[in-house]
């Protein structure tokens, strides 16, 4: 396995590459990481009904398996684009361009997969979880919402540093495998994961047959996805930044 200085050293000539990809690529593969994290929501909802909560939590981590393995682009693990800039070796600006072009493609993912989940009848035996699952993350208050927020992507770029440190496949799966298990079983925020949530829920309640209080457009932006990406984004650079202080400083 590498160590963690040699993790820091590799991550500059990721993040380097990262934002030389063009507008096309970086979106498509942006994409597919939506739609990854999608098809894992999917899959641990239904272990949440069938099974219990932590056979969902444990379901999960699939989603962050196919990111890496497949090879994707997911928001919340490129937060850690702080590193190469403050390193000097990718400007502020390509940081940003970066991860708004990658928030967008995982919005698309995410919801594309939310629409042919719900409309293809795929997630009516489940429905009433769906769409109350949905309902409570609307309404959730802002602060809770940023602090569920930054804990969650500690997790899950803690996940993905894990995940540099293994040289093989199954290395980087069991890696990856415990942080994101322990983010979903403590109930932590994930905004790509709520593009997916919060949209399957929308799409669910439009069908018709289940109520609903308070889960609307509007509450899903302002209560979850907002408040949520802003915590994801404090959490995920928290981290750059540390270990760019502490296995970096003598770099630069």
């Amino acid at each position: 396995m590498l160590k963690p200085n040699q993790i820091a050293e590799a991550y500059l000539s990721v993040g380097e590459g990262k934002v030389k990809m063009n507008f096309v690529k970086t979106l498509l593969l942006a994409i597919m990481a939506g739609a990854f994290i999608a098809f894992a929501g999917i899959g641990a909802t239904f272990g949440n009904v069938y099974a219990n909560k932590v056979v969902g939590a444990m379901i999960f981590p699939g989603g962050l398996a196919m990111v890496i393995l497949a090879g994707s682009e997911l928001f919340t693990g490129n937060c850690l684009l702080i590193m190469p800039v403050l390193q000097g070796k990718i400007k502020c600006s390509q940081m940003l361009k970066n991860l708004c072009i990658v928030y967008l493609g995982n919005f698309i993912g995410a919801v594309l997969v939310s629409a042919i989940a719900v409309y293809s009848g795929s997630l009516d035996s489940i429905a009433p979880t769906v769409v109350a699952t949905a309902t409570a993350k609307a309404n959730l208050q802002f602060f809770p919402a940023m602090l569920k927020g930054i804990a969650c992507n500690v997790l899950v770029c803690l996940a993905v540093w894990m995940g540099f440190s293994a040289e093989t496949a199954g290395g980087k799966i069991l890696a990856i495998f415990f942080p994101i298990t322990i983010f979903v079983v403590a109930g932590f925020e994930h905004s790509v994961a709520n593009m997916f949530y919060l949209p399957s829920g929308l799409f669910t309640y439009w069908k018709g047959g289940i109520s609903a209080n308070g889960l609307t457009v509007l509450n899903c932006i302002v209560n979850n996805l907002i408040p949520v990406t802003i915590g994801n984004i404090i959490g995920g650079m928290a981290i750059g930044v540390v270990y760019k202080l502490i296995y970096l400083s003598d770099k630069k």
